[in-house]
């Protein structure tokens, strides 16, 4: 893949494509293609109580960022994966109070682009919703 034009979109895409891959398997893969064209990623899964896992998801956002080399360990990287992230779980708030959800997060980040996917299942009773939410930084 020619790195010259990658952008916003391209990164984004790469973000959604690991937060729907559907094993690990498929998400290694996934990193390794990703990484020919010079686009760290990381995937990670989350659930529980929408309400009380606000926080737990974008920490794990974060250290699965630091842990993989996505980002550094320094202030403004942190803070925007923290702001992607937020973003994208505020997308999907309207449909989550109150319930339970479940999913994965994928991470893309090629030069001074970020890119945060969030895909989840909603659970309520017997019924279940999808929903992604999708949040941008530049560094």
């Amino acid at each position: 893949m020619n790195t010259e034009g990658l952008g916003s979109k391209e990164i984004s895409i790469a973000a959604i494509r690991l937060a729907i891959s559907s094993s690990r398997e498929e998400e290694h893969k996934l990193i390794e293609k990703y990484a020919l064209s010079k686009i760290s990623c990381v995937a990670v899964d989350f659930g529980g109580d929408f309400i009380g896992s606000v926080s737990k998801i974008i920490e794990r956002a974060v250290v699965a960022s630091k842990r993989q080399n996505v980002i550094e360990d320094i202030h403004r990287e942190q803070g925007a994966v923290v702001g992607a992230t937020r973003e994208a779980l505020n997308q999907i708030m309207p449909k989550a109070i109150g319930c339970n959800l479940g999913g994965k997060i994928g991470i893309a980040r090629f030069g001074d682009h970020i890119t945060v996917a969030v895909f989840t299942g909603i659970g309520f009773l017997n019924l279940d919703e999808i929903a992604i939410g999708l949040g941008h930084r530049s560094l």
